[in-house]
């Protein structure tokens, strides 16, 4: 007991793993620098099922002696001053296990075996019951409770936990250590010989497998005698990657892009098992109604998963809910950039804009939802709802006082005075006659002859225009006047004249008006008769038969207008 003691290296240091500084199973050694570890002496055997440790008196004991509440998640380790933060990350495993695992840890540090091994169940079970994938930390947990039964003498549950944590990691030194000192404690000598000789395999400075070898070795010639080998189970011949003792050895490059690639997949593995966690968690959050919580879950998996469309989504729901109408926004327009018809995210920024009280860009995300799926019924209703809104707000802007204008007479040298006008102006509608070019060749003489057309209502002038406009021109002309008044007159002359005449212009300019200025703010003005105007006109072209296009083509061009 003068050496100084050391405790194994390997994943999960500070729980069951240095359960070989029980006098009963050998313990750990540093001798100068020497790696003779893991010695184990004859009087060392456990009997089956009858030494028992970590009793109630201990744990008693051991909590008397300076053991500490918890406080914060950290308890007091059985060394003075050392604690231990029981909230600590245990690999791939959720919170709620790591805590469960680190709790084992502790316990199993201060001698409180049967607590310790309460712990390693109740995480065990909780891994089957959450659906993670890590066979690594199971494996662990598997070894550390396997750890508490040896303690407590239970060598046949020890060795099938030893034997599961095998099945998930093969060659993993700790459990094939762990069965080895089980069978030996039941006499099983030929396979404690073989579980001895694997752990050799692995890393040959055991010091306690090499012990325990030659005297085994001993045991069995006095059994078996001289044919004692024979009567061995198969010894499993440990592959290169998994012998610890060659790992010192330079490894080539072929090795470490191996290495590399592995380490990158596990890597990658654990982090979807954290993202799947932290989603359902954030889920859950939302169904409870917790949405600053599922927030902050969502913020994790984009550091994880910076490119998942459905995380920007769900937490745009998050930020609407909590009315962080800008933020939803912007997570909306990241969503649109990875998935550009994402409709849940042009529903959710439908709903940021009208937070932010920007009506007209509301209006065109719910145009844009119902244009992918028109059943969707609470798009619609909004979009009735934000209609509703963008009309008060333009006339709340048409009602405030404008900044009085001064008139500037223009006038020559010689000759009368005159003055200059808008052709939309009220001026041009009092009945005087206008010339009127039917042929325009810029905007300002076709908003001269529409205005004509407008004011005497005479649709015939309109259609004429119309027919002599090249479609790709007609937005243009019409960028600076366009208003619902125009639209009706437009729709008019083309059903009552343009049609019959030429249908396929009348598609032609359907199918570029559109794109005109302000168009969808004025079309969601529209009165009753200006949009039944506009349907009639539809259902007249989709009667139309023509080879240049079909009523399929009519139907989707109407979705634009109505």
């Amino acid at each position: 007991m003068g050496n100084a003691q050391k405790k194994p290296h390997g994943r999960g240091d500070g729980g069951p793993h240095s359960e070989f500084n029980n006098s009963h199973h050998g313990h750990w050694r540093s001798r100068g620098g020497s790696s003779d570890k893991y010695k184990v002496t004859q009087e060392s055997k456990v009997a089956n099922g009858t030494s028992k440790r970590g009793s109630t008196a201990s744990v008693k004991a051991d909590q008397s002696s300076g053991g500490k509440g918890n406080e914060g998640g950290t308890l007091s380790g059985g060394n003075a001053g050392e604690t231990v933060n029981l909230d600590a990350p245990c690999g791939a495993l959720p919170p709620a296990l790591s805590r469960l695992k680190n709790e084992g840890n502790l316990l199993f540090k201060n001698g409180q075996f049967a607590d310790a091994l309460e712990k390693y169940s109740q995480a065990i079970q909780g891994y089957a019951e959450s659906g993670i994938d890590s066979p690594e930390d199971l494996c662990t947990l598997y070894s550390n409770r396997a750890a508490c039964y040896l303690k407590d003498g239970n060598s046949q549950e020890c060795i099938q936990d030893c034997t599961r944590a095998l099945e998930l990691q093969p060659f993993s030194l700790k459990p094939l250590l762990r069965r080895a000192m089980a069978y030996d404690s039941l006499e099983r000598y030929r396979n404690a010989y073989v579980d001895y000789k694997t752990v050799l395999q692995i890393d040959i400075s055991v010091q306690a497998a090499h012990d325990s070898v030659n005297r085994i070795t001993r045991l069995l010639i006095e059994q078996d005698g001289t044919e004692w080998r024979e009567k061995l189970p198969n010894i499993p011949l440990v592959p290169l990657s998994a012998q610890q003792h060659r790992r010192e050895e330079t490894p080539s490059e072929d090795v470490l892009q191996a290495r590399a690639e592995k380490a990158a997949m596990d890597a990658e593995r654990k982090a979807e098992v954290r993202f799947t966690v932290l989603k359902k968690e954030g889920n859950d959050f939302v169904k409870n109604g917790q949405y600053q919580d599922a927030l902050g879950k969502y913020t994790e998996c984009l550091k994880l998963k910076p490119e998942e469309c459905a995380i920007y989504t769900n937490r745009a729901l998050c930020y609407l809910k909590v009315e962080r109408f800008t933020e939803a926004k912007h997570d909306c327009d990241a969503a649109l950039k990875l998935e550009p018809t994402n409709k849940k995210a042009f529903y959710r920024r439908a709903l940021a804009n009208k937070g932010l009280k920007d009506y007209l860009a509301c209006s065109s995300d719910l145009q844009e939802v119902l244009q992918q799926d028109p059943n969707v019924q609470e798009a619609e209703k909004e979009l009735l709802e934000v209609t509703v809104l963008l009309r008060q707000s333009l006339a709340n802007s048409n009602a405030s006082p404008a900044k009085p204008r001064k008139t500037v007479p223009i006038t020559e040298v010689d000759g009368d005075q005159e003055t200059t006008g808008d052709p939309n102006s009220e001026n041009s509608c009092r009945g005087e006659d206008i010339p009127t070019n039917l042929q325009p060749t810029d905007a300002y003489e076709f908003g001269q002859a529409l205005n004509a057309a407008r004011c005497s209502g005479n649709t015939a002038m309109c259609a004429e225009l119309l027919a002599s406009t090249t479609p790709e021109r007609l937005p243009h002309f019409l960028s600076t006047q366009l208003d619902g008044h125009t639209i009706s007159l437009i729709m008019q002359a083309m059903d009552s004249h343009l049609l019959e005449k030429n249908p396929s212009l009348v598609y032609q300019h359907l199918n570029l008006l559109h794109t005109t200025d302000r168009f969808s703010v004025v079309l969601m003005l529209l009165n009753k008769d200006e949009r039944r105007h506009m349907t009639q006109l539809f259902e007249h072209l989709a009667a139309v038969e023509s080879a240049e296009f079909t009523k399929n083509d009519v139907q989707n061009l109407a979705n634009k207008y109505i």
